[in-house]
């Protein structure tokens, strides 16, 4: 597990490296104007508890973003998204359930089909694709208990040679999206991401159970939360560890242009006609 966590740590080190040299080349040749806004829509989760089921207990999220337009179609991004995710399970033999916060910081690349940037008076609209690298944190509980804290697949015991997992993690966002120029300054968004972890305990289950299920306390809340329904032995399936979870932001995104010194008369007069 330490290794994969520093192997990551390496991926995503040198995804910003590349990112940062590209947008350090693209400034000097083609630099027109930076954004800066607000996000505001819903989060949700897909995982062990919920594996397929899109936008499935949807819950509110926002954030901050500010995008470089390094020209009318590439866009290097930086934002900041505060959501929660929740799931009661599909599975009614396991019943399980979990609600986390998820706080990401993420620096994405975006490619608009179209040649838009905002003010223009032409292509005052354009689809968009992104991808890119991100940060998250989560920490996920059940009636108030913090899961991580208690175990429920025996990570305190050492059953099975389980460890406590980590509640920083990477993942990779990727999605699409439309823009649309209100005014000269002033840009609408509406995107979807969904994003690839490198973790199965978004939900807190993964593995397998680590408690006889007959001989639990109900009275024991945190023996409760790792077997509600006290019918499984140990050693049995809880969780598909082959599977990471996932977890998605969808909403609007308002935005306020600045042009960059030596720029503004140029988009503003020339480009904003052309395109």
């Amino acid at each position: 597990m330490k290794k994969i966590i520093i192997l990551q740590a390496v991926f995503m080190k040198r995804i910003i490296i590349v990112i940062s040299l590209i947008s350090l080349f693209s400034f000097g040749a083609r630099a027109q104007s930076y954004e800066a806004g607000i996000f505001g829509g819903c989060s949700y989760y897909l995982g062990d508890l919920n594996p397929g089921n899109q936008f499935n207990n949807i819950k509110p999220a926002f954030g901050l973003l500010v995008r470089y337009n390094l020209d009318t179609r590439w866009t290097f991004k930086l934002s900041g998204y505060h959501g929660e995710v929740k799931s009661n399970d599909v599975n009614e033999s396991r019943n399980l359930k979990f609600n986390s916060k998820i706080t990401e910081i993420s620096a994405q690349v975006e490619l608009s089909f179209l040649p838009y940037f905002t003010g223009s008076l032409r292509t005052y609209f354009t689809p968009y694709i992104f991808a890119g690298v991100s940060m998250f944190m989560f920490n996920p509980k059940a009636d108030g208990v913090k899961l991580r804290d208690i175990g429920t697949e025996g990570q305190l015991a050492d059953f099975d040679g389980k460890k406590e997992y980590k509640l920083t993690n990477l993942s990779i966002p990727f999605g699409f999206g439309l823009k649309y120029s209100l005014t000269k300054k002033i840009g609408l968004g509406v995107e979807w991401g969904i994003r690839k972890t490198f973790t199965d305990y978004i939900d807190d289950v993964s593995t397998t159970y680590y408690l006889d299920g007959h001989s639990i306390d109900p009275r024991n809340i945190n023996q409760a939360l790792s077997d509600p329904t006290f019918d499984h032995q140990p050693y049995m399936e809880r969780g598909d560890p082959t599977k990471n979870d996932w977890f998605a932001f969808a909403g609007i995104t308002i935005t306020y242009k600045f042009n960059l010194k030596g720029q503004a008369r140029c988009l503003d007069y020339g480009n904003r006609k052309t395109y």
